[in-house]
């Protein structure tokens, strides 16, 4: 094998540093699947919505990327800036603000919440997505009081409110702070019942914990991505406690659906057009009405 010597006095050859250069180059591209185990390669997989498309997996994806996919091109950002204070000094491994900081820099968000107004179709609708990347989308006072404006919002304008659910549940590391939001949510969802303006909750992978003892499972219609890890206990736990072997499939999307706890299991692609015919069917007659004219 012939031997090449760089401008730069570099060599270039078996175990040098061209051979370096090229796994960094070729680093990320490729995405193992953890359905079928395929591998993919990414730009495949983002163009697909990121869904494999052997298998059918739903990957994991941000909130920023739920509101680009649900609503159309424009959409504005609203209840923004706020941040938790850390109420309670918390530190475990290392400090809460520690935590918090370190997740701001990851995501470039101030929590695990997302509020945005716009247009869904021909529906002009709040929505609300959770960001798992984010401190495992974890329900503390920010998420509580940014999901009740967007409730707020939604009742005083007379707009659907759509939240996308992804966490593993109330933020221990913010105490019974975290956990009063499931009731200060679920106080301002029956107001928003009382109003007459529909609700729909899409729960995704993961959907646990607090949330879904609240609002995630308060929906006028409740509906999931295939394959979604929805609970309040993790499957582990569970067995630990009653030991007892879990069924097949247990906590997932499809066999909550059969066992009657979801509306629907809805896949990616169509995630949006379902949405749409959703919220036409939920019109009241004074909305059906006032689009009339």
């Amino acid at each position: 094998m012939s031997w090449f010597k760089r401008e730069n006095g570099e060599f270039d050859g078996p175990g040098g540093n061209g051979d370096e250069e090229k796994s960094v180059r070729t680093e990320g591209l490729w995405v193992k699947c953890p359905g079928c185990r395929q591998t993919i390669w990414k730009a495949d997989l983002e163009a697909n919505m990121n869904v494999c498309p052997k298998c059918q997996y739903h990957f994991r994806i941000g909130a920023r990327q739920r509101l680009d996919l649900l609503l159309e091109p424009g959409y504005q950002l609203v209840d923004g800036g706020l941040r938790s204070t850390d109420p309670l000094n918390f530190s475990d491994v290392k400090p809460y603000k520690q935590r918090l900081r370190k997740a701001q820099q990851d995501t470039g968000l101030d929590d695990a919440i997302l509020n945005a107004l716009g247009q869904m179709g021909p529906h002009a609708v709040v929505v609300s997505a959770m960001e798992y990347g984010f401190i495992g989308g974890s329900m503390g006072a920010v998420v509580g009081e940014t999901i009740a404006r967007a409730v707020d919002r939604a009742r005083n304008e007379k707009k659907p409110l759509i939240v996308v659910a992804a966490s593993g549940g109330a933020r221990m590391m913010e105490g019974v702070v975290s956990l009063m939001q499931m009731a200060k949510i679920s106080t301002a969802l029956a107001q928003l019942d009382d109003a007459h303006v529909p609700y729909v909750c899409v729960l995704t992978d993961p959907t646990t914990g607090g949330v879904t003892a609240s609002f995630a499972m308060l929906g006028d219609l409740n509906i999931a991505e295939p394959g979604a890890l929805i609970g309040f206990a993790g499957p582990r736990v569970i067995e630990q406690t009653i030991r007892q072997k879990l069924p097949e499939g247990f906590q997932r999307s499809e066999f909550l659906l059969e066992k009657g706890f979801l509306d629907a299991v809805v896949h990616r692609h169509g995630l949006k057009s379902y949405l749409i015919r959703a919220l036409e069917f939920m019109k009241t007659p004074e909305q059906t009405k006032a689009a009339a004219q």
